[in-house]
């Protein structure tokens, strides 16, 4: 690819990533809200968390679902969908009247941002070619830390400026509002951008419109006339186009899945059950613990953020070069490790007024181990797995595959989510050593299990998918001289 088609291909890129923007900014817009609006409300605390954590629980239906919708509709046309309902959910919660209205509308939110994080990373993948689809794929998480990020920083301007979340600011709306009608800026930007992105070329393709694909092949990659034929071609014998994806595809005889979908569906787990969206809810008291000022600590999760954008962007340059099997391995290592010193260091917490305060030397080892954790988890565990589903599964059904394992991936977080109050409560020790253990796991699952897909066309990726159904007696792909399978009608795709 010369330059111009490159830059042309990361610009498509970014421009679906902004998906992944909106999913970070949903994610933690609630953050600098929720004191105001449980005052406002009058809300105990199980109400609280009912109304942060049930946008999860869209998520998980959003994803789910947007791989079938996707696959009939069209991937950009989801994104367009995704917009609309972000725009929807944004105002509704920003002119919410209680607590059970900011719920549904957060639900319409929630389903926006699963949806999203289900078809960017195929999106992308499938728009982009092999050598840069591990960092192209990538710019979903960065987007998801960039999001996270703005949103942060917005709640905390926006409060400043007006003296309190629950404080009037302007046209007499109290600030927590605002910083929900905030979220009409990215949902319009991503709906603008929806209308002028390209179809997949692989959706095309599955829908019978070849001639399409080749046209959006050769404006993206700038290949000749005669390669993109070809790759149309390979890409029309990896998909059984007489006949739509559907869930019977996945089925296996493996706990009632093929291989490589299960695969990624504990892929998707092991990135929330390691406890990355819990574990600095005590990131306050660890700064004060170390002797850092309250004003400080207050600004601790904007700090993270940073972080995180700052790892990310090395995750992107490294994903290509690397490959996505060793950065999950040193990813895991280094989580399990910073972990483990967590959990010992807290073991040594006595409690003061409700919070632990840390002795001479576990205030700073329990710091320093907190942004190892951080910077562990930024460089493998969070871009890879976008990367990974994005890639690892077959034409045939990755629409389908992806939506389960990022239904699973909302599902883990919702589950984690919901359980930190009550488990730190009980004992942080036990807490913190809960998510080494399943970092540990993760890493002993990535080494046993999970392929590299570094620099593998897409269309190579429908082998071991034949393979596995092959296995499992229900092959649908048929043998290479176009026999069929078990209907005796489907052509040999790949």
């Amino acid at each position: 690819m010369d330059r111009r088609h490159t830059t042309r291909v990361v610009l498509i890129s970014i421009g679906a990533a902004v998906g992944g923007f909106i999913f970070g900014f949903d994610s933690s817009v609630i953050n600098g809200a929720i004191n105001a609006v449980t005052d406002q409300f009058a809300l105990s605390a199980a109400v609280t968390g009912f109304v942060v954590a049930i946008s999860l629980l869209g998520a998980a239906v959003g994803a789910w679902f947007g791989g079938p919708v996707a696959n009939k509709w069209g991937r950009t046309r989801v994104m367009l969908l995704v917009g609309i309902l972000f725009l929807a959910g944004s105002v509704g919660s920003a002119f919410a009247f209680s607590a059970w209205d900011l719920a549904a509308w957060r639900v319409i939110g929630g389903l926006s941002i699963g949806a999203a994080s289900a078809i960017v990373p195929s999106y992308i993948s499938e728009i982009s070619p092999a050598k840069l689809r591990g960092r192209l794929t990538s710019l979903q998480q960065m987007a998801i830390v960039l999001g996270i990020f703005v949103a942060l920083l917005m709640d905390d301007v926006l409060t400043g400026a007006s003296g309190g979340a629950g404080a009037e600011f302007w046209w007499g709306l109290e600030t927590w509002r605002w910083m929900f009608l905030a979220g009409v800026v990215p949902a319009v930007v991503y709906g603008a951008l929806a209308l002028r992105l390209p179809e997949s070329p692989r959706m095309l393709v599955s829908n019978g419109d070849s001639d399409k694909a080749i046209e959006v092949l050769k404006h993206v990659h700038g290949r000749s006339e005669s390669e993109t034929k070809t790759l149309v071609d390979s890409i029309r014998k990896s998909i059984r186009s007489d006949s739509k994806p559907s869930f019977k595809d996945l089925r296996g005889g493996t706990l009632g899945l093929v291989p490589i979908v299960w695969v990624g569906v504990i892929i998707a787990a092991f990135q929330q059950l390691v406890g990355i969206n819990v574990i600095f809810y005590y990131s306050n008291s660890l700064w004060r613990s170390v002797g850092f000022s309250a004003d400080f600590a207050s600004n601790a999760s904007v700090i993270t953020a940073i972080t995180n954008v700052v790892i990310t962007v090395v995750a992107i340059f490294l994903i290509d070069k690397l490959g996505r099997r060793p950065l999950l391995l040193i990813g895991s290592s280094g989580m399990t490790i910073s972990l483990v010193l967590m959990a010992i260091s807290f073991t040594q917490a006595s409690i003061v007024n409700g919070q632990p305060e840390l002795p001479e030397p576990w205030g700073p080892v329990a710091l320093v181990a907190a942004n190892a954790f951080v910077v562990s988890f930024a460089v493998s565990w969070g871009p890879v797995m976008w990367t990974l589903l994005g890639e690892m599964f077959p034409n045939q059904i990755r629409g389908l595959a992806v939506g389960i394992a990022t239904a699973v991936n909302w599902l883990a977080n919702f589950a984690v989510t919901v359980t930190f109050p009550a488990l730190s409560q009980m004992s942080l020790p036990f807490t913190y050593s809960m998510y080494a253990f399943f970092a540990l796991a993760s890493l002993v699952f990535v080494f046993f299990k999970v392929p590299e897909t570094k620099n593998i066309p897409l269309e190579k990726m429908s082998d071991r998918y034949k393979r596995e159904r092959r296995k499992a007696g229900k092959s649908t792909s048929g043998s290479s001289d176009g026999s069929s399978g078990s209907s005796g009608k489907a052509e040999a795709r790949g």
